[in-house]
This record gives structure tokens, sequence and C-alpha cells, in this order.
């Protein structure tokens, strides 16, 4: 059985150092790009394939229903992953499907709605039912640790922390 050994919500998906830094992280055999629009457009798909391969692991573009289809029929094989998602809703989902995540790294999330969106670190715009989405799964889904940094070497924020920017 596979195992996700983080999960990673970053709009830019796998670039530079980053994905290369965090792959490194004991037991990481793939990078599993989950997003719906990438997965199909060849192009793009093949792209974030060459770049993933760049670090050493093998690395599978999925649309979100192939990403829970593989875990249910295949519980993700051998693959000890890492995750990469553009958008919050995203690992909302897959860890609600009942994909097990401990550790969710929040990277990267540009503002959208200037009426909703917050900027809550450096990197990383989010709005409060997002927010809220997280508490959810930290409190009812098994994930541990949410925390929010941009790169392995920048400070990393907690989910608490983001939450009282809401109240």
């Amino acid at each position: 059985m596979g195992v996700v050994n983080l999960a990673r919500v970053d709009e830019r998906l796998i670039h530079g150092q980053v994905m290369l830094t965090l792959s490194q992280k004991s037991g990481v055999n793939s990078i599993f790009v989950v997003d719906d629009v990438v997965a199909k457009d060849k192009f793009m798909k093949d792209l974030y394939k060459s770049a993933g391969s760049r670090t050493g692991k093998k690395t599978i573009v999925m649309t979100t229903e192939k990403c829970k289809y593989y875990w249910d029929e295949f519980k993700f094989k051998e693959y000890n992953c890492i995750i990469v998602t553009k958008t919050i809703d995203t690992v909302y989902e897959l860890v609600k499907h009942g994909i097990p995540m401990t550790d969710v790294n929040i990277g990267g999330i540009a503002q959208k709605n200037p009426d909703k969106d917050i900027l809550v670190t450096k990197s990383v715009y989010t709005n409060k039912e997002d927010a809220l989405k997280l508490k959810e799964l930290k409190d009812n889904y098994g994930v541990e640790n949410i925390y929010f940094q941009a790169t392995p070497a920048a400070s990393s924020t907690s989910l608490e922390t983001v939450l009282t920017k809401f109240d």
C-alpha cells in the first residue's frame, strides 16, 4: 500500500528547488500532480512530467477523479508520494474521499477575489471558506499538520495562526 508523505497546495505545482527539496523527504519515490486542467492537456501534462522527472522521482499527472480511483482500486500501489494540487478544494475533496494524509503544506496561492481573499503569509492568499475547510480536515479527517510555507527554508505559519485572521 502506498502512502501520501506530503500534500502541497501550490498554483505553480512543480517548480524549481522547492519540489527538488521536498522530494528528498524520507521514503518519497513519486510525485502525483492532481489537477483536472493539466491532466487533460497533453502539452501541459508532458511539461509537468518532465519537470517532475528532474527530481529523480516518478511523476504521475492525473485528474481528481483518477486519483480517487487509483486510491480506491490500488491504494496507490507501492508509491510513497507527494501529492501536489493547485487548490485547497482539491486536497479537501481527496481527504474527504478517504485518501489519508497527515501533512498538508500550503505553499503558493494568488489572490482571486479581493473582496474575500486576504494575504495570510508572504505567498498565500486565502479566504475564510478555504481556511474553514482546512480546519475541518484537521478536526475531523486525521490531517495532523496543516501549515503555510512557501519554500522549505522559509518560516512556517500554522493553520491556527491563519484562522485568527478571520475572527
